[in-house]
C-alpha cells in the first residue's frame, strides 16, 4: 500500500513539472510573487503643451495636458472585490488582488509672468499700481483756500468804460457841405452838421450796468487845405451862413470834423460821475471838389 501511494506521487511531481518547465519556459528565477503580477504599470504622463503670448502687462503663458480614455465609457473603473487564489483553497496563504492606480489628473495650468508677484514683508506686491492692495480711500480734507473779494460798483474804471462805450456812446460826426460835392475858388462855402445831440448809452462791467452820458462841447473844423476852425456851434445850413470857408485854389479836399464830447457816468443806478476834460472823437471825412470860375466875353447882339 504504501509502495503504491509513493509510485502515484513519484509520477504526479514528473507530469506537473513536464507540464511547466517546457511549455512556459520558466525557471526558478523567472518566478514572479502574485503582488507583483497583478499590479500594472502605470501609465507615463505626457507633458503639458505650453503656448505663450504677449500681453501689456508681462506674458501669459497657458499649458494644457491631454489625458487619454478619460471620457471613454465606464471611467472611473469600478473597484472590484478582492479575489481569492487557487492557492488559498488547498489551504494555502490568501493575499487581495491589488486596486489599479488612478488616472493621473489633468493638468491645466495659467501662469501670469510679468504681472503680480508674490506679497512682501510690507504687505505690498511687485508689479504695476492695480496689483497693490486697495485700502480705504483717504477722507479729502478742504484746504483753507484765499479769500475772494468779489467786485464792488466803485472798481468800475472811467478807463473801463471807455474802452467799452466808445463806439456807442460817442458817436463820430459827419461835415455837410453847400453847395454839395463842388464849389469855387473864393466862393463861401458852408458847413455844418446835424448830427449833434446828447447819446446816452448803457453797458455792463464787473457785472454791473454802467449808463454813460456824452455831450458835444466844441467842435474842430478840418477843411482839407491845411485851414481849420473851432467852435462851440455845429453850424446851420444856408440861407444861415454860420460857419463858412473860401477855398484860394481849386483841387479836391476831404473835410473833417472833430467833436470834443464831456461824459459822466453812473454804475448801477449809483450817483453820476463826470469825467474831467473831453472826449475827442473825429468823424468820417466829406469830399469836396474845388473849381476855378474863367470869365468869358459874349456878344449880346450873336
Amino acid at each position: 500500500m504504501k509502495r503504491s501511494i509513493l509510485t502515484v506521487g513519484i509520477l504526479a511531481a514528473l507530469s506537473l513539472t513536464a507540464s511547466i518547465t517546457p511549455a512556459s519556459g520558466l525557471t526558478s528565477t523567472d518566478v514572479v510573487s502574485p503582488q507583483s503580477a497583478a499590479t500594472p504599470k502605470p501609465k507615463s504622463t505626457p507633458r503639458p503643451t505650453v503656448d505663450g503670448k504677449r500681453t501689456k502687462d508681462g506674458v501669459t503663458l497657458d499649458g494644457k495636458a491631454k489625458v487619454d480614455d478619460r471620457l471613454s465609457e465606464g471611467w472611473p473603473p469600478k473597484k472590484s472585490k478582492p479575489t481569492v487564489p487557487a492557492s488559498a483553497d488547498a489551504g494555502g496563504p490568501t493575499k487581495d488582488t491589488a486596486t489599479p492606480p488612478a488616472p493621473p489628473e489633468r493638468i491645466d495650468a495659467k501662469l501670469n509672468l510679468g504681472i503680480c508677484g508674490r506679497p512682501g514683508a510690507d504687505g505690498t506686491i511687485p508689479g504695476p499700481t492695480r496689483c497693490q492692495p486697495v485700502g480705504p480711500e483717504e477722507p479729502v480734507v478742504p484746504t483753507p483756500g484765499v479769500p475772494v473779494n468779489l467786485p464792488q460798483p466803485e472798481d468800475v474804471s472811467w478807463e473801463q468804460v471807455l474802452a467799452e462805450a466808445r463806439n456807442v456812446a460817442f458817436p463820430g460826426l459827419g461835415v455837410k457841405v453847400q453847395p454839395v460835392g463842388r464849389t469855387l475858388v473864393n466862393l463861401e462855402t458852408i458847413v455844418y452838421t446835424d448830427q449833434s445831440r446828447v447819446t446816452t448809452a448803457q453797458v455792463t462791467l464787473l457785472g454791473f450796468p454802467v449808463e454813460v452820458e456824452a455831450t458835444p462841447m466844441s467842435y474842430l473844423w478840418r477843411f482839407g487845405d491845411g485851414a481849420s476852425l473851432s467852435t462851440t456851434t455845429p453850424g446851420k445850413p444856408y440861407p444861415a451862413k454860420e460857419i463858412t470857408h473860401k477855398y484860394l485854389k481849386k483841387g479836391s479836399v476831404g473835410l473833417t470834423l472833430t467833436t470834443n464830447y464831456a461824459a459822466r457816468f453812473r454804475v448801477a443806478g449809483g450817483a453820476w460821475q463826470y469825467v474831467e476834460g473831453t472826449v475827442p472823437i473825429t468823424g468820417p471825412a466829406t469830399p469836396l471838389q474845388v473849381r476855378e470860375a474863367v470869365p468869358v466875353l459874349v456878344d449880346p447882339e450873336r
